[in-house]
């Protein structure tokens, strides 16, 4: 799959842990809550303390059930776009980078400002 001609991305070689943590187009992300809250109500019926009929019982089974294939097969989906933000992984790793990447000199500043206030 091209994104340009000098640009090639590699999705068919991610593995799923890439995959899932790679950014989710926003439309998938719209797709995923609603599949989060279908398998709720699936649940919620499937747990209800009153008595049911089997009917519905057996209808809330395939509804979470439902939920959670919309979900898992929104979240595997991947932004190949190259304006896709970074996930949220991704993010907590670029602050970590930057915070260790700070000078030594920077830090001690703001340490004697400190003191001195």
């Amino acid at each position: 799959m091209k994104k340009k001609e000098d640009q090639t991305v590699e999705v068919e070689e991610m593995n799923l842990i890439e995959r899932m943590q790679a950014p989710t187009p926003k439309f998938f992300k719209v797709v995923r809550t609603v599949g989060l809250a279908i398998a709720a109500v699936g649940g919620t019926l499937l747990a209800a303390p009153v008595a049911i009929p089997a009917g519905i019982a057996a209808a809330a089974g395939y509804i979470a059930l439902a939920g959670g294939v919309l979900t898992a097969v929104s979240q595997a989906t991947v932004d190949t776009s190259t304006d896709a933000k970074p996930s949220a992984i991704e993010q907590t790793q670029m602050v970590s980078a930057r915070k260790r990447k700070k000078p030594q000199s920077a830090r001690n500043t703001k340490r004697k400002k400190n003191e001195t206030a």
